[in-house]
């Protein structure tokens, strides 16, 4: 796939306005600096020392905000997963200048000239993260996974930890890793199988910066070691879900079904794909039998996240079952509280459950408070990152109106076929016009309207 650099430093640019058009953070109040740097400091008393136990981070090459680690070992038949995650709550305390400004922003925002970090980087990319440098606060969950790959939470402490090693996607070995990992990431997707849990990760566009320091549009591949590195922190978070779900508390990710109108349209989309959905079987059932591996039946699927109302979070009702479409299961998140406010009031809680204490009043008031925090938080991402797509391809097609391109159709709903240049990291729409999910074709770049960050393609035959 050929890899199209940035021209005269116009996407540089556009990024700058796109920060302040979105009103990216660009750094934090002293305030919230001076209470960062005082917590950076504070010892670890209620932590038990668990340094001499190996655990490893893995993530990409340049993360700096890490937030897991693990450990592994066999009891059994069963393996226990030791995993690690920042105990950011030890930094953080209700109602300081550092609460106060991450329930401001709800999550770290993400751009290709640098993030705009949930906590100050002297703790989201320094004392609070998972480096291998020194001794860690973590709080350490114990999942037991069984043959089949179901996961149950069996304890959950502070411990100080001490990363051994700093793992990246892009160069991690087998041996480098804990010899049951392959293992334990391959019980837990026959686990999401057998519940009819349907992931599909196809390569995501990314504007990100090159070894020569200008910004590039290339498809982010997407690695085996990070798949199964997922695998670790899914059946935590359903571990953790199932124990909050069971002890009546909690905060959850919810994710509907489509509504019976959106499926009678994918019962159109299935035929339009040339899939035999018969009559007779329920949406879930025929998911079930869909492979990633074929391009149309993985087109569909995505078609059938789509087709759903988008994941929200909830917290805990009575009578209710929390439901997460998409993990085919009830379904938390803990993994990830340098980057995600919610998740260290679900980790506080957890933590609280697995010792059979009660979950603090603050925390209990935040599931309450959360949902549209992190709905607005959620959004705000989902535009930004969006708008950078958008105008990287704007940016670099501005001088190319008129031309030919080929282009594969990667799937269709009702806003068209959407197509995949063959030799740009592009992706765009055109009108269906009897098109279907594989077919190649030859597209004609219309317009392109860099103000408004648009691409317009037609088929050209």
């Amino acid at each position: 796939m050929k890899t199209i650099v940035d021209p005269d430093r116009a996407l540089a640019d556009g990024l700058a306005a796109l920060r302040a058009e979105f009103q990216v953070p660009a750094g934090f109040p002293p305030a919230v600096l001076a209470a960062a740097e005082a917590a950076a400091c504070r010892p670890f008393t209620e932590h038990a020392d668990r340094t001499a136990m190996r655990f490893v981070t893995l993530d990409p090459a340049s993360s700096t905000d890490l937030d897991q680690a693990f450990a592994i070992e066999q009891a059994g038949g069963d393996i226990l997963l030791h995993y690690a995650i920042a105990d950011v709550a030890w930094f953080v305390t209700d109602g300081d200048a550092i609460d106060a400004e991450t329930w401001t922003r709800g999550e770290t925002l993400y751009l290709p000239d640098g993030k705009a970090g949930l906590h100050p980087p002297i703790l989201g990319e320094q004392a609070a993260s998972l480096l291998p440098n020194g001794d860690r606060a973590a709080v350490i969950f114990t999942v037991r996974v069984g043959g089949d790959g179901k996961s149950v939470l069996e304890g959950a402490e502070r411990a100080v930890i001490r990363s051994a090693a700093k793992l990246a996607y892009e160069t991690v070995t087998p041996e480098d890793l804990p010899p049951d990992f392959e293992e334990l990431a391959r019980r837990i997707d026959a686990a999401e199988t057998a519940r009819g849990a349907a992931r599909v990760d196809p390569p995501e566009q990314e504007v990100a910066r090159g070894d020569d320091g200008r910004l590039r549009l290339a498809f982010r591949p997407r690695r085996i070691s990070e798949d199964r590195n997922a695998a670790l922190s899914l059946a935590t978070n359903l571990a953790v879900a199932d124990a909050l779900q069971a002890h009546r508390t909690g905060l959850f990710r919810v994710m509907a079904g489509p509504n019976p109108g959106a499926i009678a349209r994918l019962r159109h989309t299935a035929e339009a794909f040339g899939l035999d959905w018969p009559a007779g079987q329920s949406l879930d059932q025929f998911s079930q039998v869909l492979s990633a591996n074929d391009p149309r039946q993985a087109a569909f699927m995505l078609a059938i996240r789509r087709a759903g109302n988008g994941a929200s979070y909830a917290p805990y009702r009575d009578g209710v079952t929390p439901w997460h479409t998409a993990m085919a299961a009830t379904y938390a998140q803990a993994t990830a509280p340098l980057r995600r406010l919610a998740d260290r009031y679900v980790i506080r809680a957890a933590l609280a459950v697995a010792n059979g204490q009660p979950v603090p009043d603050a925390v209990s008031a935040a599931f309450e408070r959360l949902p549209p925090v992190m709905a607005r938080a959620d959004a705000r991402s989902g535009q930004i990152e969006r708008a950078v797509i958008d105008l990287a391809e704007t940016v670099l097609l501005a001088d190319h109106e008129g031309e030919l391109f080929t282009a594969t159709v990667t799937d269709i709903d009702d806003r068209g076929a959407r197509i995949q240049l063959c030799d740009r990291p592009v992706v765009a729409r055109v009108a269906t016009d009897g098109l279907h999910p594989g077919d190649t074709i030859r597209v004609k770049l219309d317009g392109v309207d860099m103000a408004r960050r648009m691409i317009r393609f037609e088929a050209a035959g």
